[in-house]
């Protein structure tokens, strides 16, 4: 695939001229991390790093794009060079992909030249914001369907041809089932799925007849879309003549709403369904669903199966970003590090400074208790206890004495332009973030009003921040 490094704000490009013309072009480290959860939850799931990583490997400037830049007047020849021959040769430390992420905590790490840090800013962000919030989406939708099968109907109504592949891919990771998305199910080895649209129905004499065509055609996947013509009369009839024709045969249908009262609709199906044996057939819906609706409808005792959800899932729906950021965390000076600092009035946009690293500390059954973000330099032991400030209001603080374990969650997965390791798998992938989401109380997944977990800053990180905020008065 074609990588251009054009895809960046042009600012960048603007910004990386001025450096070289300056010969301001030192060692620095970049952090990437966001402010506050998306859909008012209490968790993210870290999404794209895999493909930011390939994209970081493969990203070059084509003599066609050179030419492009040349139009504008604004580059000399000397940096249209430099960009002939880039390559990033940075390193990149960050969080497993499809681990559960908290606001103010890097989640990546960049380590390169200050040139090449501020051109992959746009895409880096471009790249996890979209599918950490699809991602995060997918997974409050299956956690609210209670073990119920979720669908990623959502191509029709994705941002693009782009956005659709890349939202498959997350919502899968995400914890969705499978996809509508041919293409994404080859690139990614996705399952895909489908029904049948009204227009089938529409296109033969009668419903009865569609009904039997499609199962004839599809006799083990049939799911059948009864709400054509009158979903509790000749829908629900025609569909269990089907039905017991295809349980004779060894088979099993579905049934699928798309419209009308779901609650209703499903409670009244399921008992015509069992009333006539067909105990096994499946009851699937589709339309505008989210994850607040289906939390709403098996709470109050709905009878679906599998959820088909589309719009509000590759858009992220309530929230249509992530509000991912990358921010200078630390420049070289004089052969060491330096850490920096952005101020801000607003105590939220005030960065942690210096290079850092997130511990997840563990109780004793394996749930997780807390994160502390500290310096890197720190390497905090297990054994002992900790004291855990605020990241904004360091006079709120709590120690931690007892817990099982503590993880450092960030590593190294690029070095010198190359990465560490192969791409993982997809399924693998979402197994992770379902084996993640298990470390975590019921009450931080909660679809309404979850509780907030911790995240916080160590001793000597705390009073790194307060010395440079002193300073900047």
């Amino acid at each position: 695939m074609n990588y251009s490094g054009l895809f960046t704000d042009f600012y960048e490009l603007t910004m990386m001229q001025g450096y070289m013309l300056q010969k301001t072009n030192e060692q620095v480290v970049f952090d990437m991390f966001f402010r506050k959860q998306p859909f008012t939850g209490g968790y993210s799931i870290f999404t794209g790093l895999d493909d930011i990583l390939t994209i970081l490997q493969n990203i070059h400037f084509s003599d066609a794009d050179l030419d492009y830049l040349r139009t504008f007047n604004v580059f000399k020849e000397e940096f249209l060079k430099y960009l002939k021959n880039f390559r990033f040769t940075g390193s990149v430390y960050a969080m497993d992909e499809g681990s559960v992420i908290f606001p103010n905590e890097p989640i990546l790490r960049v380590h390169s030249t200050l040139m090449e840090a501020q051109l992959i800013e746009s895409l880096i962000l471009n790249t996890i914001n979209f599918q950490t919030l699809i991602a995060t989406k997918a997974a409050r939708v299956s956690y609210a369907a209670e073990g119920g099968t979720v669908l990623e109907f959502g191509l029709r109504r994705a941002q693009g041809f782009d956005g659709a592949i890349s939202a498959s891919r997350a919502a899968y990771i995400g914890g969705a089932t499978a996809t509508s998305n041919t293409l994404a199910g080859k690139i990614y080895n996705i399952p895909v799925k489908g029904s049948m649209a009204h227009s089938w129905i529409m296109a033969f004499d009668s419903e009865l007849e569609a009904f039997r065509k499609f199962t004839e055609l599809y006799p083990d996947s049939s799911i059948l879309l009864i709400d054509t013509y009158n979903t509790l009369g000749s829908g629900i009839d025609n569909a269990i003549i089907v039905g017991l024709e295809q349980k004779k045969k060894g088979k099993s249908i579905s049934v699928r709403l798309d419209s009308g009262d779901f609650f209703y609709l499903s409670r009244e199906i399921r008992k015509r369904l069992d009333n006539e044996g067909l105990n096994d057939a499946k009851i699937v819906v589709s339309n505008d669903l989210d994850e607040g609706i289906i939390h709403q409808l098996l709470t109050d005792g709905a009878c679906i199966d599998t959820w088909g959800v589309g719009t509000n899932l590759v858009t992220g729906g309530s929230d249509s970003s992530f509000g991912g950021v990358y921010k200078l965390a630390a420049k070289k000076i004089n052969n060491k590090f330096v850490p920096t600092i952005k101020v801000s009035n607003n105590a939220v946009k005030t960065t942690n400074p210096g290079i850092k690293q997130v511990y997840r500390f563990y109780n004793n059954d394996g749930s997780a208790a807390a994160d502390l973000i500290a310096l890197e330099e720190e390497n905090l032991p297990s054994g002992r206890p900790y004291t855990f400030y605020h990241p904004m209001y360091f006079h709120n603080k709590f120690t931690l004495n007892k817990y099982s374990k503590v993880k450092p969650m960030l590593s190294l997965k690029m070095e010198k332009g190359k990465k560490i390791n192969k791409n993982n798998p997809i399924p693998e992938l979402q197994k992770k973030v379902i084996s993640n989401l298990k470390c975590f109380d019921t009450s931080y997944k909660r679809i309404i009003n979850p509780h907030i977990y911790k995240v916080s800053l160590s001793e000597k990180l705390k009073s790194l921040k307060a010395s440079l905020l002193d300073e900047y008065k």
